[in-house]
C-alpha cells in the first residue's frame, strides 16, 4: 500500500519503537476499521502485532489524501483484548 507519513506518525514511530512493517501490516490486512468520531475525511485501522505480545497498534490515516497519509500510531491500550 502507498502511504505518507506525517511529521508527527514520524516521530512517534521512533519515540515508540513502532517498526514500518508493522504499520505496513496493519494498513493492508487491518482485523478492524473504525471511522473517526469527528472527521470524516480519518479512518481507524487497528491490528493485533504477535511479535509485541499482542499489542493492538492503531494507526490513523487521512484517507482523502493522496497518497494516503498516516496521521499517528500507537499502541491502544483499552483495545487490548478485544479484538
Amino acid at each position: 500500500m502507498n502511504y505518507k507519513l506525517s511529521d508527527h506518525a514520524r516521530t512517534v514511530i521512533g519515540e515508540r519503537e513502532i517498526s514500518s512493517a508493522w504499520v505496513q501490516r496493519v494498513l493492508s490486512s487491518p482485523e478492524k476499521v473504525e471511522a473517526d468520531r469527528e472527521d470524516p475525511e480519518l479512518e481507524h485501522r487497528l491490528g493485533r502485532i504477535q511479535e509485541h505480545e499482542n499489542r493492538v497498534l492503531r494507526v490513523i490515516l487521512n484517507k482523502a489524501a493522496s497518497p494516503i497519509r498516516v496521521v499517528t500510531i500507537y499502541f491502544d491500550r483499552a483495545m487490548r483484548n478485544k479484538l
